[in-house]
């Protein structure tokens, strides 16, 4: 819906190497993901469409390789986000699957939200009352 908002045209094709590419106006998703995968795929090109310019096939340049990034970053939290992780805890998600399951994206895209949240933020962050820990494993704990 919402590229039908940004009057981008999406089609499934049979696309030999990606799962997805944004050409100007163009979405081509490719053909026999799941449902989930498709969402994944459809946040992270609509990133690159709202962060990037021209084409970043080539990812041999530092250049194109930040503006995959920013695409990635903005699908991560879309979907994911610390809240999403904190919102998987408090509906007693245990495990990975079960929390990739709750939030509707496959369990790759979950992790390497993950790995890039621990990136960004290290071994923990507080959010509001909560602090998300993601080293030694993921962990959510509430301050009462």
């Amino acid at each position: 819906m919402e590229a039908d908002q940004q009057n981008l045209i999406t089609k499934e094709k049979d696309l030999p190497v990606s799962k997805g590419r944004i050409k100007g106006n163009r979405i081509a998703i490719k053909k026999g993901l799941t449902e989930v995968e498709k969402k994944c795929v459809m946040a992270e090109e609509l990133g690159h469409y709202y962060t990037g310019t021209g084409d970043i096939l080539d990812q041999s340049s530092v250049s194109n390789r930040k503006q995959e990034l920013r695409g990635r970053i903005h699908a991560y939290d879309r979907l994911v986000g610390l809240m999403g992780i904190i919102d998987a805890y408090r509906h007693n998600c245990s495990s990975i699957f079960e929390a990739a399951e709750y939030l509707n994206v496959t369990e790759e895209f979950l992790n390497a939200s993950l790995c890039y949240y621990k990136a960004r933020y290290g071994v923990s962050v507080l959010v509001d009352n909560y602090i998300v820990y993601f080293e030694p494993c993921l962990g959510v704990f509430e301050f009462l």
